[in-house]
């Protein structure tokens, strides 16, 4: 991004904007979340998936302003679900750095589902990320 990492990091810092760094396929919605996250700050949130409704509860784990912080889900769909951030100064601006560390429920069919779903829509998902980030810090 062509912005500074602190410019970047408060970006990430406020849960208005994970809305809008969501596609609306996944109908994401924040159900409670403080103003600004700190270590400790939870989220309450709701999306769709195939119709469904689902429910997940983060919370941040750990917290290094202006350069990382880490949530994992408390409640939710996935056995484990932990997302990395990280913001690097680079010439010109800031990397963006995501890590999803997540396992897929289903025992046996865990890695089908993972393969024909979950790996695919990640990949969407942080698509629309990197697109959404441009144009919104793009300037």
């Amino acid at each position: 991004m062509p912005r500074t990492v602190d410019e970047t990091f408060a970006f990430f810092s406020s849960p208005a904007n994970l809305e809008a760094l969501t596609p609306g396929w996944l109908r994401f919605r924040i159900v409670s979340a403080p103003a600004q996250l700190e270590a400790g700050s939870r989220l309450r949130y709701r999306l769709r998936l195939f119709g469904v409704p689902i429910r997940w509860l983060t919370e941040i784990t750990a917290w290094h302003p202006p350069r990382a912080f880490t949530d994992l889900q408390l409640a939710g769909p996935y056995p484990l679900w932990e997302h990395s951030h990280r913001f690097t100064a680079v010439e010109g601006g800031t990397e963006v750095y995501d890590v999803v560390r997540y396992r897929v429920p289903g025992g046996a069919l865990a890695p089908l589902v993972n393969r024909l779903f979950v790996a695919r829509w990640l990949d969407e998902i942080f698509d629309y990320r990197r697109d959404r980030l441009a144009e919104l810090l793009g300037s």
